[in-house]
């Protein structure tokens, strides 16, 4: 894809990305991979916003006080020439409506923005999370889940103690990819048994992409990630 607008600079337009305050590896496929949107991309860290702060219940990322440092980075790529701005972390979405409306560009947080779409045609859609203690019920409200079909969306973790979710976690500068992949496996493996009908899963965690060949392979499972989002690609369509 070739970009044909410009910013109001005069440079040519980008995806903005915002991200957390990380220095754990970033395989292909990971949000931040230099490749993983396949279109011109900018990056923007929020200094002290490490995965351990924003992985949050709801009461946990108010109480981390982290959303005017995220509104500002939002307007700061928007007024860099972004033409649209996603972010690193799948649990900002608490922060969709808020960081949207400081914006005229489209803003997309999280993967689980594209759970309305899916339920609109499947009975039950899975989600592989980092974090199945610390999602809940307001993420997916902050989706645009319909109150009324929370039952439908059917929530599955890593293993805390396992070495995908410790290494991004614990901001580590290492991963075991082969450790991880197993434990990813494991956790999609044990959804489908779970709940045999599903037949997709929205992967939250922006780390997961790297493992979801290896995913579909295990379970059938069609993944959806971030960067499937048509609202973040279509600027450059």
């Amino acid at each position: 894809m070739t970009l044909t607008a410009a910013s109001p600079s005069g440079e040519t337009g980008f995806l903005g990305v915002v991200m957390l305050d990380t220095r754990f590896p970033r395989p292909p496929g990971d949000v931040g991979h230099p490749d993983a949107f396949g279109v011109p991309v900018r990056r923007h860290v929020v200094r002290g916003a490490w995965p351990g702060k924003i992985v949050q219940t709801a009461a946990g990322l108010r109480a981390a006080g982290v959303a005017p440092a995220f509104v500002q980075a939002v307007q700061a790529l928007e007024a860099e020439g972004a033409r649209a701005v996603t972010t690193s972390c799948g649990f900002l979405v608490l922060l969709q409506d808020e960081l949207q409306a400081a914006a005229r560009v489209p803003v997309v947080t999280s993967s689980l923005l594209q759970l309305p779409g899916l339920l609109a045609r499947q009975a039950r859609v899975g989600v592989l999370t980092i974090s199945a203690a610390a999602l809940g019920p307001e993420h997916l409200l902050a989706a645009g889940v319909p109150a009324g079909r929370l039952a439908d969306v059917v929530v599955q973790g890593v293993d805390p103690a396992g070495e995908f979710a410790t290494a991004i976690l614990g901001n580590r500068d290492t991963l075991d990819m082969d450790k991880a992949s197993r434990e990813v496996v494991d956790a999609a493996v044990a959804l489908k048994r779970r709940e045999p009908s599903l037949e997709e899963v929205v992967l939250e965690c922006t780390n997961l992409p790297p493992y979801r060949q290896a995913v579909e392979a295990a379970t059938g499972l069609k993944t959806w990630a971030l960067t499937d989002d048509e609202r973040l690609l279509g600027p450059w369509s």
